[in-house]
Order: C-alpha cells, then structure tokens, then sequence
C-alpha cells in the first residue's frame, strides 16, 4: 500500500466515517487568493446580459486559469490519498452567493445529480472568499455518505438554486454541521454526502469553486450526458470509458454548450438512472 502524500492515517479515517474533510493546511498563500479572485472578475467579464455565475461551469475545457486551479499538486495530493492513485478531473463549477441574498442550496447528494456508475468521486471545495456561518457556509450530515443514494424529490417555489433536494426523514438534519473555511482552503465530501447550505444574510461575498473528481474506473452515461470530458490527474486510464478532453490554451475563454446533468435531464434520466419511484 502506498504512503499517504499529504493527509495522516487519522484525516482518512475521518474521511471514511464522515464523509467529509476540511481543517486542511491552506492551498493557496494571501497573495495567490488575491490572483484568484482577479481571475474570477476576468471569467464574470465574459458572461452574458442575464447570466449569472452559476454559468460558469466546466469552463476548465476552455480557461487554463481554471484548468491549472484544478490540476493544483496539492488538491491533487489530498485527492489521491483519498481515491487512489488513478484519478480524473471531470466538472467545475462556482458557487457564489453576494451579500444580503436569499438563495440556499437545498440538502442533496451530489452523487444524485451525475450520471456516473460507480459511485467513486469527490469534490474539492476551493474557498475565494472566507466562508463563514454568518455568509452561507456549506453545512453537511456526517455519516450520510454511507447510506447510498437516498431519494430525492423535485421542489418548486423555494429559495434553493438546486431543483432536486433529499426528501426529509432520511436523515438527521439536526446534526448538520458547517464547513467553515479561510479564503484559499479547501474542503473535500464524498460524492454520496448529504450537504447543503443557508443563505448569506451577511454583507460579504462568498464565492468557492467546486472541483469534481472520480476514480479511472467511473463510467459516464453518455446518452444522458453526451458532452461528458475527462482530464486524467494522475497515474493512468486503464479503462478509457470516457471521452478525454483537450487541454485549453486562452487563459479566460468561455465554454458554450448545454450543460447537462440528471437535473437537467429530467425525469426519464431519474428513471434510466433507477433513481425515482
């Protein structure tokens, strides 16, 4: 068995048990943060009259600023101890809430949204701003991970970004916990995590971007998610189930296409997938 790179035989075993890890030595110095913020004002210059940040997704296929953020040796380290040795970087996404907004994040499991078989990843969660309780910090259920992919229901009218939330009385909301962090930390949960977060009643910004990760041997469905890329992180691809991507050039450049997740897809997706009743 290889020796951890990063992360101690105790902040695995944390990791296994509650299906999250943060507390992490920061990735990214005060003078790297203030890089990352100037590169996330150079990607919102290229969104479009009424789009919104939640747009910026997967853009690490066109922008090699996000590109070389995912591809960080450290994030990378803290992922290998945890996946092992052959990995891929598959999604990125911001999720950016300003000051004084209602939206929340509603309880979910990402492992719902992805049409990937088996159930083998884990997001990196990169502070750009301090994430505080006070500005919306993510909050997760320990142990939920462990539970499998629990049943999920569509909601309307709420102040959730996200369409489909954990139907209640599968877990206990009353040990969430918050995931605070300093601005170029990272959190890591499990793809399988109930998580989810409040609004941000405060008046800074919080801005992450989350970073998908799945071991070699996970398996998009194509048919439901067609524009599907891989960029292998380390070791090798002895499977080649997916397509790989091209490693971007311009620093900033926009990715447009449909994006496409069970969310998007729709009920039938649910049902292909086995995961409605």
């Amino acid at each position: 068995m290889s020796h951890a790179k990063r992360l101690t035989a105790g902040q695995q075993e944390f990791f296994r048990t509650n299906g999250y890890l943060h507390g992490l030595a920061p990735v990214f110095t005060p003078d790297n943060v203030r890089d990352l913020k100037s590169g996330l004002d150079e990607l919102m210059k290229l969104l479009r009259p009424g789009e919104t940040s939640k747009e910026i997704r997967e853009w690490h296929e066109s922008s090699r600023f996000l590109y070389d953020i995912c591809m960080n040796p450290v994030i990378l380290d803290y992922v290998e101890d945890l996946l092992g040795p052959n990995f891929y970087l598959w999604g990125s996404n911001f999720f950016i809430k300003e000051p004084h907004t209602p939206s929340t994040v509603g309880w979910h499991q990402d492992a719902y949204y992805w049409p990937l078989d088996p159930h083998e990843s884990l997001t990196a969660w990169l502070a750009f701003d301090d994430s505080t309780v006070e500005n919306g910090a993510m909050e997760v259920i320990p142990g939920s991970h462990t539970a499998g992919i629990l049943k999920h229901i569509r909601g309307e009218g709420t102040d959730s970004v996200l369409t489909l939330e954990c139907e209640r009385g599968q877990f206990l909301e009353d040990t969430a916990r918050p995931v605070t962090l300093r601005a170029g930390e990272v959190s890591i949960h499990d793809d399988k995590l109930v998580h989810g977060s409040p609004a941000n009643r405060s008046t800074n910004r919080r801005a992450g971007l989350t970073i998908r990760y799945s071991r070699t041997n996970v398996r998009c469905d194509l048919s439901i998610n067609p524009h599907f890329k891989t960029y292998l992180c380390r070791g090798i691809d002895q499977y080649r189930y997916n397509p790989a991507g091209v490693i971007p050039t311009a620093q900033f450049s926009r990715l447009d296409r449909k994006h496409i997740s069970v969310e998007e897809a729709g009920k039938d997706a649910e049902k292909k997938l086995g995961r409605s009743t």
